[in-house]
Order: structure tokens, then sequence, then C-alpha cells
């Protein structure tokens, strides 16, 4: 099991930053990867930038240049520094895991996905 808290959201005018922190408690040992995801009322939740465990990064072609994912092993926390923010970008975002296991049952490999609450971001135009 693992838990997210994500802080960082609030309103802000267009062309302002913002920096979305998600800490993982739980069973981080088994963390590889941390993402943020978005959600905008009437749209699909959709990925904007992954960190691998070997600091790897993934970006959505809309945060490309302008959004900045990092980690803190030791602190368990992502980091999203978002710069040159637009309306488009509002949205709530959320902070996912995804844990690879072995199921105990029939020793299939099983992902399991963890989410935090969601933080509002809001711009402003």
């Amino acid at each position: 099991q693992v838990q997210l808290v994500e802080s960082g959201g609030g309103l802000v005018q267009a062309g302002g930053s913002l920096k979305l922190t998600c800490v993982a408690s739980g069973s981080t040992s088994s963390i590889v990867a941390m993402d943020w995801y978005r959600q905008a009322p009437g749209y699909k939740r959709e990925l904007v930038a992954a960190i691998t465990i070997g600091d790897k990064t993934t970006y959505a072609d809309s945060a490309k240049g302008r959004f900045t994912i990092s980690r803190d092993r030791a602190k368990n926390t992502v980091y999203l520094q978002m710069n040159d923010l637009k309306p488009e970008d509002t949205a709530v975002y959320f902070c996912h895991v995804p844990i690879f296991r072995t199921s105990a049952e029939d020793g299939r490999p099983v992902k399991d996905d963890y989410w935090g609450q969601g933080t509002q971001v809001t711009v402003s135009s």
C-alpha cells in the first residue's frame, strides 16, 4: 500500500508559475516511477509528466518546455514545476504511482495503481 498526498495547487494568472508536491508513504521501496496526471471538467484524465527510479522523464506535448518533473528519493517526494501557465492548464492534478508485483494467487504480474486526492490548479486569463 502506498499513500500519496499532493499540495501546491491554487489560483494563478496566465503566465504564472506553481510547484506541485506529492509525498509518498507506506510501501515506498516498491516505487519505480511517479507520475502527474490531470483532469479537466468533461475531459479524461491525462498523463502530464512521469519520472522513473532512474530519473528518466516523460512529458505530454502540452507540458514540454513549460513543466519540469523531479523527485527527491530520500523524501519519497515528486515535484511538478509548472511555468508559463495557460488557462487550458486548469484542472485537478493527481499524483500517481504504479506498483508492480507478482500475484500470490497465480504468480502472474500485477500492476496496482495508487492515486492522491488531487489538487486544483486554476489559471485565469
